[in-house]
């Protein structure tokens, strides 16, 4: 017993030790995310500003908005949840819970949010790839993990990079998308039924194989079908033309489906959403799976298609948001509209089942309509809650091609010729850029083509940025520093070297090459690196620039660094770089006198060289002094 109980105590004394560490790392992650709430300055109820001054004009204005937004919000939501092959309930409800909570927290004052045709074609394609999934069950998994990335990027201040992705990218993948939707719609619109498409036993995701299905089925079509896409596109462009004002979409779907009682009042078959209809008690999908066996590898394999889905939606908002904010003299937040779209997500993650993002033509509508606050979103909401609870019987009456027709009609609304236009003529690398992004959107699942599109953009800027500009300099007569003429140097044994542009990664094959290049005279004997324009300088040149030290002292040269500025000062010194180099080979910049580091920087070659010749004269400007 004796022998045991120090064991015991030892035993203990770990466990003690154990649980403090886990106590101390808690409570530092605790500070961290408390630190990162804080520094993330997001707004917890920006609502409330709204309600301090809401009066009666604002109301009535903000319920003529809602009324006109829901008008297009209802049918565009069964058309997307059709896009996405998911029930219609579902897009209406994800129409109804997301512009209900977005206004919440959302900074934009005009911004609607739910289903778009983007997300819902890319929740399409890539369940589309994978047919043996349960798209319906999986979904309100994925809608969480949209939200969860929305919301810990809106903490992280994710949403300023958006600034950084090329438009290029979104124009041809919005074009692409389109594209895609419209072939998709096709084989619905012709009234080639399902079951015989089915029975082909093809995967289909690509364009060429929409195509090359549809031209094969095409005995198949159904000429009452046909005949109402006919109907429908004639009342929808007619409405758009001579009642403007009027809600086409909505007012459509309501003609044609009248239209659709006639032919069976023959007894001919007009195909419809009898088989979709749904009550209120259908509402809501089945809550996010986290406790079955397979939780975490379908989260896992749902992972690409969130980040995704969430980079999508933060695009789209990002760039209606600043739209319509710059006709309204209005200033937004985007990180305060990303944790918007995460709350949202998250909320139809368990009330809806479909993922949400910044619809374009619902906000333009919502600001076209006069609304005034964000509480116009909320009652556009509040209609689509009540279409919800009260129009499943309907649905039952609406021709499957007329709804197809009226898809196909906004995916065309989205090709924006003159976007497509300047980024084909703009440059080089805009139309490389466009060509392949739109060539991927076609050819590969949405979801996987975005960040193709995405990185050959990074690719072809990495690829201008890594050219830092090399050049020559002297010291002329009047003591300005030009570039030398050449085979004319002053000093034969020494070169000013100035050089312009970003220092990083992508530069430093190029940044060594060139001045390998500027080492072929074997008269020279010392290098004066200009670095007061160079700037973003990293790990990697700091690496050559130390190899570039060592090659020259090898051969029995050497390097001088001039015009050195405090933050490129800061990671010579972190990197070694000021020990390699020597503290007597680096001048820093001075702000007075832009040319004085490197006439230190050329006595101290001359110093090395054991030159007498220290006449260089240097042009100054009194006025540019520090008065300090």
């Amino acid at each position: 017993m004796r022998e045991a109980f120090p064991k015991e105590f030892v035993l203990l004394s770990h466990l003690r030790a154990w649980f403090q560490q886990l106590r101390d790392i808690a409570l530092e992650g605790k500070a961290s995310l408390q630190s990162v709430v804080v520094e993330s300055a997001l707004d917890p109820f920006p609502l409330r500003r709204t309600l301090l001054g809401y009066g009666k004009r604002s109301f009535m204005a903000d319920l003529r908005a809602g009324a006109s937004v829901a008008l297009l919000d209802i049918p565009q939501g069964m058309a997307y949840a059709l896009i996405a092959g998911l029930p219609l309930q579902y897009g209406i409800t994800c129409s109804a819970i997301a512009a209900l909570v977005g206004p919440l927290l959302a900074s934009s004052r005009h911004t609607i949010f739910g289903p778009t045709n983007a997300t819902a074609f890319m929740v399409f394609s890539y369940f589309a790839a994978y047919p043996n999934m349960d798209r319906i069950g999986m979904m309100p998994l994925l809608v969480f993990m949209t939200a969860a990335l929305l919301i810990a990027g809106a903490f992280l201040r994710v949403a300023e990079l958006t600034q950084f992705i090329s438009r290029t990218v979104v124009v041809a993948y919005v074009t692409g998308a389109s594209i895609l939707i419209a072939v998709n719609q096709l084989p619905v619109l012709l009234g080639i039924p399902a079951e015989v498409l089915q029975a082909s036993g093809k995967l289909v995701i690509t364009f060429p194989g929409h195509v090359h299905r549809i031209l094969t089925h095409l005995d198949h079509a159904g000429w009452l079908s046909i005949t109402f896409s006919v109907l429908t596109l004639a009342s929808f462009l007619s409405m758009k033309r001579w009642l403007p004002r009027w809600p086409a979409f909505a007012v459509t779907i309501v003609v044609i489906s009248v239209l659709a009682l006639i032919p069976a009042a023959f007894g001919l078959h007009v195909p419809t959403f009898s088989n979709a209809t749904f009550t209120w008690s259908e509402l809501l999908p089945p809550f996010p799976d986290f406790m079955s066996t397979g939780a975490l590898a379908n989260a896992s394999r749902l992972f690409g298609l969130a980040a995704a889905l969430a980079f999508l939606a933060t695009l789209e908002n990002s760039a209606m948001s600043k739209t319509l904010a710059s006709r309204s003299n209005q200033r937004v937040d985007p990180n305060q509209d990303m944790l918007a779209l995460g709350a949202s997500n998250l909320a139809c993650a368990y009330l809806s089942g479909m993922s949400a993002s910044c619809s374009l033509t619902r906000s333009a509508l919502n600001y076209a309509s006069g609304a005034r606050t964000g509480l116009a979103s909320m009652w556009n909401g509040l209609c689509c809650l009540i279409g919800a609870l009260t129009l499943g019987g309907a649905v039952a009456y609406i021709p499957r091609a007329a709804l197809a027709t009226l898809v196909i009609c906004v995916a065309v609304s989205l090709f924006n010729k003159r976007h497509i236009r300047i980024s084909i003529h703009a440059t080089r690398s805009d139309a490389l850029v466009f060509v392949i992004t739109l060539l991927a959107t076609l050819m590969l699942p949405l979801h996987v083509a975005i960040f193709v599109g995405i990185g050959v953009s990074i690719v072809l800027y990495l690829r201008k940025a890594s050219r830092p500009s090399l050049v020559e300099y002297e010291f002329n007569e009047e003591g300005h520093l030009t570039e030398a003429r050449e085979g004319a140097r002053q000093h034969p044994a020494i070169s000013i070297v100035h050089v312009e542009g970003d220092l990083f990664f992508a530069s430093a094959d190029l940044f060594r090459t060139q001045i390998q290049r500027s080492c072929v005279d074997p008269s020279l004997r010392i290098i004066i690196l200009r670095l007061k324009n160079a700037r973003h300088l990293d790990a990697t040149c700091a690496m050559a620039i130390e190899e570039l030290v060592r090659t020259l002292r090898m051969d029995g040269r050497d390097l001088i660094i001039s015009g050195v500025v405090k933050d490129l000062y800061r990671v010579l010194k972190d990197s070694g770089l000021v020990e390699v180099v020597g503290k007597d080979n680096i001048f820093p910049a001075s702000p007075s006198n832009p040319n004085l580091a490197t006439r230190n920087a050329l006595r101290r070659a001359q110093e090395i060289l054991g030159i007498k010749d220290a006449d260089v004269r240097i042009y100054f400007d009194p006025s540019k002094q520090d008065k300090t």
